[in-house]
């Protein structure tokens, strides 16, 4: 057995002081937020209407490297960090594979996830600014549960739009976001302008992160006090979540650990940006070379199968428009896929990276994605959330590969969480029940044709 622990943790003096924007190192630009109504860029005070002030300026700084973290987070931050990573011994053994495969396991807090690292920070601009609220939407619910808990440390009211699917699967989820004080909302719902106008237009839909959207945004700029947040998709929080990736290379670097495969599930980029943040300004800056793939649900395939282009982030279509691998902002995935990874498009970074060839995009079936979470828990005593399972199914065929062919790869993914909320999508699978949901290319055909026309683009 290798001399490198199971688990390796950092001292609590390396937890990460600044963010790394990599967006500093990239030699194309992700391109900007756009006004809808103008279809020229989105200045910062057209951004403050929406977002906290802090927040903007984090959000359209393309050049600043790394951006201190503010003592009061970083405070909040050790109650939960650094999370370790952990050497997978017992998945390759069980795989029987020469491959070493390590994982980033960021389900050591009570929302579950990663997503607590940017909830954390944006509760603080906003406390910061002397706001009264934030609204936001969720979809399996782990950003919901995230910022619940963030705005109950500062004494903030937190309204949150869960996707009506979501909400009607994870009724476990909806609980701790009240527990923490959050008002919880099926969306759409008859209580904003666009919930009515969906449900005016879609009777009886299960509702999308898009909708959600649109209802949070209405709400937060028709409510003096109040901002919206994002959970992921933005540049503030693919920075924010950096100290993910900024953890995994000070712990790869103390052991000698070279990846040669970086691994993480994709819905709208916050895990895998966060993960991929400081491996990727080393490719960027050609000091070394790693090999990076996104992996998306076969349901909602934004980055496989989407179009590079200017589109709403929002159903109700009331949002700036941004440049990114879109479905449509009209699309909404089956009801039968049980995770999150739901959002029609991807990280406006993650998008530029990917259409630069810095990275690759794989999608695959939940059917396929549960039998490598079930595996994995077997092996490694950690019942995953179906967003990281994705992540895990990719790992572990690339490991099937060096069994194969006798390589002895490095293999590193992102454990965005646990699966404790998501009993309900874990037993439709032990029952037989689940099912695969691709859409057809006239799914997608129908909804490219509502892809917004931005002149000169």
């Amino acid at each position: 057995m290798s001399d490198i622990p199971y688990k390796i943790y950092l001292d609590e003096s390396e937890l990460p002081t600044q963010w790394y924007n990599v967006r500093a190192d990239m030699k194309n630009k992700p391109a900007p937020l756009l006004n809808p109504g103008t279809g020229q860029p989105l200045t910062a005070e057209e951004m403050g209407g929406i977002f906290c002030e802090e927040l903007v300026a984090q959000e359209l700084d393309d050049d600043t490297a790394y951006i201190p973290i503010p003592a009061e987070i970083r405070e909040y931050y050790k109650t939960y960090r650094p999370s370790p990573l952990v050497r997978a011994y017992n998945l390759e053994k069980r795989l029987g594979t020469p491959a070493k495969i390590y994982y980033k396991f960021e389900g050591n807090n009570t929302s579950g996830s990663h997503k607590l690292n940017s909830a954390i920070a944006q509760a603080y601009y906003a406390k910061k600014q002397g706001l009264k609220g934030v609204t936001t939407e969720t979809g399996a619910g782990q950003w919901g549960t995230a910022l619940s808990m963030a705005c109950a440390y500062f004494d903030l009211d937190c309204k949150v739009y869960m996707v009506k699917v979501s909400y009607e699967q994870k009724p476990f989820r909806r609980e701790v976001m009240r527990t923490y004080g959050a008002s919880v909302t099926p969306s759409p719902s008859m209580e904003t302008e666009v919930g009515r106008k969906i449900l005016a237009e879609h009777p009886g839909t299960t509702g999308s992160l898009g909708c959600a959207i649109s209802e949070a945004v209405e709400v937060a700029v028709t409510n003096p006090g109040y901002r919206y947040v994002l959970g992921s998709v933005l540049n503030q929080v693919l920075l924010h979540q950096s100290v993910v990736g900024l953890e995994a290379k000070t712990a790869c670097d103390k052991f000698g650990i070279v990846p040669d495969v970086i691994i993480g599930c994709a819905g709208g980029g916050s895990n895998l940006g966060g993960l991929i943040a400081p491996f990727m300004g080393e490719k960027l800056r050609g000091e070394r070379d790693y090999r990076i793939v996104a992996v998306e649900p076969a349901s909602c395939p934004s980055f496989t199968r989407g179009k590079f282009a200017f589109d709403f982030c929002d159903t109700g279509k009331i949002c700036p428009l941004a440049k990114m691998y879109t479905l449509g902002s009209g699309f909404i995935p089956s009801p039968n896929h049980a995770g999150g990874l739901r959002f029609h498009g991807m990280s406006p970074i993650l998008s530029q990276l990917y259409y630069d060839g810095l990275m690759e995009a794989v999608a695959v079936e939940q059917t396929a994605v549960f039998q490598a979470a079930e595996e994995f828990a077997r092996a490694e005593g950690i019942l995953p959330a179906p967003e990281s399972s994705h992540a895990i199914k990719v790992a572990m065929d690339e490991a099937m590969r060096c069994k194969e062919t006798g390589e002895e790869k490095t293999i590193l993914f992102g454990l965005t969480g646990t699966g404790y909320f998501d009993l309900v999508a874990y037993q439709s699978f032990n029952d037989g029940t689940m099912t695969d949901s691709i859409p057809t290319d006239e799914d997608l055909e129908k909804s490219f044709a509502t892809l917004p026309v931005v002149p000169g683009t």
